[in-house]
């Protein structure tokens, strides 16, 4: 996966955003106002740091040593940054950033998760 289908991709979902709230060289994507996936996309290797769920977390480190790590500069426990340079499979990495996006939907309010499900 390319910085430029990384960055597509990121923004494909409902109601996401990319800001750049510690410089312009971070690349921040979120919704509604909640982040779920950081990339400095100018970088090589091309990586990216995705919310995951803490057990999954751990075993997808053991599956792919060197490759995904726990998040740099995150809570170890909830965030891994996955090396994207083509090292682990395009369709892992598309539904890594998926299950990110998903697991930050499912902890917003109901009211904003109700407000995606209709946008």
């Amino acid at each position: 996966m390319t910085p430029v289908e990384l960055r597509a991709f990121c923004l494909s979902f409902n109601a996401s955003v990319e800001d750049f709230p510690f410089g312009p060289e971070h690349s921040v994507f979120k919704v509604l106002g909640k982040v779920f996936a950081l990339t400095p996309l100018d970088t090589r290797p091309l990586k990216v740091s995705l919310k995951c769920d803490p057990e999954d977390a751990v075993r997808l480190r053991a599956d792919h040593p060197g490759l995904i790590v726990p998040g740099w500069h995150l809570n170890k426990r909830h965030w891994n940054t996955v090396t994207v340079d083509g090292g682990l499979p395009g369709r892992l990495v598309r539904e890594l950033v998926e299950d990110s996006y998903d697991l930050v939907v499912a902890g917003l309010p109901r009211a904003d998760r109700l407000r995606l499900d209709r946008s």
